[in-house]
């Protein structure tokens, strides 16, 4: 059965963050009830139309929830989400600074009214400090916490391709509400939980933070290379491919040495230990550079296997939507939208005991009347009508 079944979610929602915390608790079971500006709603919305009329990333943060549609400062909308807000288990929300206290929900007057009730407040910089009345997106945060200056080339910082800010707050959201779930089973209490975009990405720069606080120069963006070990890096091929090769140990840096036919490498005092070779970069990537200009990328590659040696073939966007390892593994599934069915990927976490539920993606305001009648019943304001719809 699905894991997480039974669990009730509504979320003040936007962007990355706080949509892929509540869509892995949809995708394991949970009934995640997302309440969206009825004008517009979510911005992710209007990004693009490529699924069928709808976002691309919409629809990759979305699929498996309810869309209500709300105007929280109207009565009857706002009596409505304080209905929902009796039933949930969780109460998960993103908004701007400031914003959750301005509709009178703060989050510990919440917990404080509702016991049981677990809320995930994420803001970009926390409560308190010079920043926490700013507005944090992505970049801003990577900017931020230093991420932009050890990415790219040494003297151009470049923010990576993928959202590291808010894919690693959804993660840490995630983890925080089973774990105060967990903790709720043994006390009764639910909690509020606090997570800090900056907050997350520090403690992803821990590598690069903890040697420049223990005294050590910063590191430097070494491109598709690690600041911190060497030689690692991406070299183009004979066939027009380009190869990645890394090594992690002074144990497999000779393992390198002896699959280039170089084993006098490994015995270079410039080379051997990897803080020297941090020092001569430039001259292993030279070597490295040469080597594999001379041979195919299957050739290379099977010897680095062979060898012990991690490597991989650098890809785009569209090698990865084609790459063999996910779909012979099936981890693309469908998911319904108002327009068609769309491919989707399967969440990360696997078990043979989980059911990852068929999903659906909203249109703006979808489930309004479904869920008005659910909940608004108890409230005297509708009058109780048919049950609501099924959920897919």
């Amino acid at each position: 059965m699905s894991p997480l079944a039974g669990l009730l979610v509504v979320a003040l929602e936007q962007a990355i963050s706080a949509p892929l915390c509540t869509r892995h608790l949809a995708d394991l079971g949970a009934r995640v009830i997302k309440v969206e500006n009825p004008v517009g709603g979510d911005s992710t919305r209007h990004y693009d139309d490529v699924v069928h009329g709808m976002s691309g990333h919409f629809v990759w943060l979305n699929h498996g929830k309810e869309s209500v549609a709300l105007d929280l400062t109207q009565a009857a909308d706002r009596e409505l989400f304080e209905c929902l807000l009796d039933a949930a288990d969780v109460f998960v929300s993103n908004l701007a600074p400031g914003a959750l206290g301005r509709l009178g929900l703060g989050p510990t007057d919440l917990v404080r009214r509702r016991p049981r009730l677990v809320v995930v407040d994420i803001s970009g910089y926390g409560e308190g400090g010079p920043l926490d009345h700013k507005r944090a997106y992505d970049l801003l945060v990577q900017a931020e916490a230093g991420v932009c200056a050890i990415t790219g080339e040494p003297g151009v910082p470049a923010k990576p391709g993928v959202p590291v800010a808010d894919v690693g707050t959804a993660l840490y959201a995630f983890g925080s509400i089973v774990t105060a779930l967990y903790d709720r089973e043994r006390t009764g209490r639910g909690t509020v939980v606090s997570l800090a975009m900056l907050d997350v990405v520090a403690e992803m720069m821990g590598f690069a933070l903890n040697q420049v606080v223990h005294g050590a120069p910063a590191p430097r963006a070494a491109g598709m290379g690690s600041p911190l070990i060497a030689p690692y890096g991406a070299y183009p091929t004979r066939d027009g491919h380009t190869v990645v090769l890394g090594t992690t140990s002074d144990r497999e840096f000779r393992r390198l040495a002896d699959m280039l036919g170089r084993p006098d490498l490994a015995e270079d005092e410039r080379y051997r230990h990897n803080a020297d070779r941090i020092r001569h970069r430039s001259q292993l990537d030279a070597v490295l550079d040469d080597w594999c200009r001379t041979r195919d990328l299957a050739e290379i590659q099977t010897m680095a296997d062979a060898a012990g040696i991690g490597n991989a073939r650098l890809n785009d966007v569209t090698d990865l939507a084609a790459h063999p390892q996910l779909h012979e593994r099936g981890r693309w599934h469908e998911v319904t939208t108002p327009g068609g069915t769309a491919p989707v990927l399967r969440p990360p976490p696997t078990s043979a005991d989980w059911v990852v539920r068929s999903a659906r993606v909203p249109d703006l305001g979808e489930h309004t009347r479904a869920v008005q009648e659910e909940f608004g019943a108890r409230l005297g304001t509708v009058p109780p009508g048919p049950p609501p719809r099924p959920r897919v």
